[in-house]
């Protein structure tokens, strides 16, 4: 939800006005996936990063504008924690070098970041929940300046009626209950973009989301939270507990949750956008002044600037986008289920995997969400966020098989010959697809490597839970800027 807003109260007529305003943006989409040309943009690809932010001591630093200050950067910006900022990287066709181009534009961006960052005593942590992170730290006070941040705060907060209590039972245990969205800002991802044309959404968003176990269970980087070890990617069930708008009775009556993998196959794009207005009050009831249907009878492309904004307050795990670039209306998938980190070429490999793999079950002749019950996808994301690379998935013609099983034997040549549809340079294919294949035979990720370090950091001696979170980071931060992939430390 990046678009900027001002402080205000919202009153009934607001809402009944929005709620208007976001059924007629809705009428006018249908229309234009019947009759408008959208951009044909397939292979067009984009990346965003979010970061946290470290001071000398590996605590979180609050410093996330005196950091963009420094910067002077628009491709970076400011996220919901005052430790978080994310990187933008401009959109590149995957064809060619595509892939190599991105990585160098990442490790060029982050590395001119961290220069600046170390002016005013900060550095940079691409992980999944910063380790060091406590609970005393996570208050409304380190909620961003940006006013979008306390509104939707204040209004997650209406909608709940009540204090929210992040409950994740794991390797151990946490229950802890917060007065603000805070905890969300402990979440940092990495997010995929990938444009496609209206009438293949569909094929896209239900290959996405059939892999998302896998993705998970390979990309893991969160198993600590305020120094508990929890599931191997603790930021699924953080990042659904921290946002949610529902009180416990709602929760029982069935009432859908707005951090979501969602609950059906698709056969268009307007059905995610359908069951958002549907399901999910608005949160931010801010109109303007476009009438999308005028705008669609007169020859324009309307901006749909109220259903965009409601589409940002619903956090689908995979989300659709709707945009308007030059005047030209496009359609894309963002892919939000993996974790920042562990170094830019791990980051890399998951994006090759995941662009490859979703174009090659895109188009099978008989898909794989045909063979398999979308409550089995579902299933094996919330087990691959729990058990990491240990995990055990389900996958039609396997059965239930250890995911370095199901990569190694069925998903990586898929996602070879995904790649090699979309035109990437097989040097390029290789090397980042071998990022996961060494992963997979290693049985080592993010996840893996901190729960090994931290344990023998803790068997060394007597030491403080804190003191093993700053010890982890200190290692870490070094091995993240040598960009050796992780099964390699």
């Amino acid at each position: 939800m990046g678009k900027d807003v001002e402080t205000r109260e919202f009153s009934r007529e607001d809402r009944m006005r929005y709620r208007d305003k976001v059924h007629q943006c809705l009428d006018a989409f249908a229309r234009m996936l019947a009759d408008s040309p959208f951009e044909d943009g397939l292979g067009m690809s984009g990346l965003e990063i979010e970061l946290n932010l470290v001071d000398e001591q590996h605590d979180p630093a609050l410093r996330n504008q005196r950091v963009l200050d420094a910067l002077a950067d628009p491709a970076f910006v400011t996220e919901l924690g005052q430790f978080n900022i994310e990187i933008n990287v401009p959109p590149q066709r995957l064809e060619g070098e595509g892939l190599a181009r991105f990585e160098a534009q990442v490790r060029e961006s982050l590395n001119a970041a961290e220069e600046h960052a170390a002016g005013v005593d900060t550095r940079l942590a691409m992980i999944g929940i910063l380790p060091t992170l406590r609970r005393d730290q996570l208050t409304p006070d380190v909620l961003s300046a940006n006013p979008r941040y306390a509104l939707l705060n204040e209004q997650i907060f209406a909608a709940r009626g009540e204090d929210l209590r992040i409950a994740i039972d794991g390797v151990e245990r946490l229950n802890v209950r917060c007065d603000s969205i805070a905890p969300e800002a402990a979440c940092t991802s990495v997010q995929f973009h990938l444009q496609v044309m209206p009438q293949q959404f569909a094929a896209y968003w239900n290959a996405a989301q059939a892999i998302a176990g896998a993705q998970v269970a390979l990309g893991a980087n969160a198993p600590f939270l305020f120094g508990r070890e929890l599931w191997r990617e603790t930021r699924i069930p953080l990042f659904e507990q921290a946002t949610d708008t529902r009180a416990e009775e709602l929760k029982s009556q069935g009432v859908r949750p707005r951090v979501w993998f969602g609950e059906r196959w698709i056969t268009s794009i307007f059905d995610l956008f359908e069951e958002n207005v549907r399901y999910f009050q608005a949160l931010l009831p801010i109109c303007e002044d476009e009438d999308p249907v005028a705008a669609l009878e007169a020859g324009r492309v309307p901006h749909l600037g109220e259903l965009r904004l409601h589409n940002g307050t619903v956090y689908r795990w995979n989300r659709p986008i709707y945009d308007v670039v030059d005047g030209r209306p496009h359609v894309r998938v963002e892919n939000r289920v993996l974790p920042a980190g562990p170094t830019v070429i791990d980051s890399m490999a998951n994006a090759a995997f995941y662009f490859g793999l979703v174009r090659r079950l895109a188009e099978q002749d008989r898909p794989v969400w045909t063979q398999m019950s979308f409550g089995v996808a579902e299933e094996n994301f919330h087990n691959a966020a729990r058990h990491g690379i240990d995990a055990t998935l389900f996958w039609p013609g396997l059965g239930s098989v250890p995911v370095t099983e199901l990569v190694l034997r069925r998903l990586l040549p898929l996602a070879h010959e995904g790649l090699a549809g979309w035109g990437v340079a097989p040097a390029q294919c290789d090397r980042l697809l071998g990022v996961i294949e060494q992963r997979c035979l290693s049985h080592r990720n993010g996840a893996t490597w901190q729960v090994e370090t931290a344990h023998a950091i803790e068997g060394r001696g007597p030491v403080e839970r804190d003191d093993t979170m700053r010890k982890l980071l200190q290692e870490y931060l070094p091995r993240m800027h040598s960009n050796i992939p992780v099964h390699e430390w």
